[in-house]
């Protein structure tokens, strides 16, 4: 059995796929690479299986026909042999320090029996043309080099979300929630971060930049057309979250506040989105997304909808659809996403 598994959801990637198995190498006999190559019409298969064949114990090439990057997750759960579980896109690296601290940490607890369901780290976003890259920390909002439950999270600002690159859970979680990602479908790194969430009882961070996340490039799933173009497929996800929990029923208080969170930025980002594209046609879906989840939870519905982030995103007319895109513009631009 492998400490780590490492999922590489690949559909041609062969520009960049070395570049990103050859910073998780080093993780040596501790880990399991698995590079699923998803339909690929590339070199990525020919990449994969050079590598499987020059590291036989560490890397393992998958091939599967087309399902996204969903169905390549899935996949990878279904093969993993590791006690924990990273999933990193082909496009994106690892700072070699932190990943040797990680498997440090995780082996240790291991030794001694204190493994936790999630671990945490800091990632930063890689944009392309940028000199001052966006750090993303979670250091006032959880406490360092050490176990600790939901009880013990503080306050986590807007903007400040676990997300696919900071996470890394045990395997076992994964398993025990059920998680199957929609096939064919973007945006679903938002439910495999989501969907866990109750089932983590106890977590670690380690206040350090594991994870680059590569941004930028006119053909990712994030970039601002393709989020236009792909909006049924965000708005499917958002329904997915919607539909995942009753979250005023959570018994955890922070839990539910955050996942609470989590559901409004997925309403508003489907909503700005809706709002980008100009066409009446998308109005209409985005009071359709808002209206159901009115008939999931009224009072749910109300709380978001009157929050400053769902205010700003129905604001009524033409001039309020304006001001909710320059919102979330300037939004953007802080963070530095997309």
């Amino acid at each position: 059995m492998k400490l780590l598994t490492i999922v590489i959801p690949s559909y041609n990637s062969g520009a960049y796929l070395r570049k990103c198995v050859d910073c998780l190498l080093p993780g040596g006999e501790r880990v399991e690479i698995l590079i699923v190559n998803d339909g690929s019409t590339d070199g990525t298969a020919a990449i994969a299986d050079a590598y499987a064949q020059k590291y036989p114990s560490i890397v393992r090439a998958i091939h599967q026909e087309n399902k996204g990057h969903g169905g390549a997750v899935n996949t990878g759960l279904a093969e993993a042999t590791g006690v924990y579980f990273k999933v990193v896109d082909s496009d994106d690296t690892v700072n070699q320090e932190a990943y040797q601290r990680i498997l440090d940490t995780l082996e240790n607890m291991a030794m001694d029996g204190t493994g936790v369901d999630m671990l945490i780290t800091n990632y930063i976003y890689d944009k392309v043309g940028v000199r001052r890259k966006k750090v993303i920390s979670y250091r006032n909002a959880f406490p360092e080099g050490q176990v600790f439950t939901w009880d013990q999270v503080r306050y986590m600002r807007k903007g400040q979300y676990i997300l696919m690159h900071s996470v890394i859970y045990r395997t076992r979680v994964l398993r025990d929630c059920g998680l199957k990602l929609p096939e064919h479908t973007f945006y679903v790194d938002n439910l495999f971060v989501y969907v866990p969430l109750p089932y983590v009882k106890t977590m670690y961070y380690l206040d350090i930049i594991f994870y680059r996340y590569f941004i930028g490039r006119a053909d990712q799933s994030v970039n601002e057309a393709n989020m236009i173009k792909r909006i049924d497929q965000q708005i499917r996800v958002t329904k997915a979250i919607i539909d995942a929990y009753p979250l005023r029923k959570m018994p955890d208080k922070k839990l539910r506040k955050y996942m609470m969170s989590y559901l409004e930025i997925m309403m508003t980002v489907s909503s700005v989105f809706l709002i980008c594209s100009g066409t009446k046609e998308n109005l209409v879906k985005k009071e359709a997304l808002w209206e159901y989840l009115r008939e999931s939870d009224p009072i749910l519905y109300r709380k978001i909808r009157r929050g400053l982030m769902g205010q700003t995103m129905n604001l009524p007319g033409s001039t309020g659809r304006k001001l909710s895109v320059a919102a979330y513009r300037a939004t953007r631009h802080f963070y530095g996403f997309n």
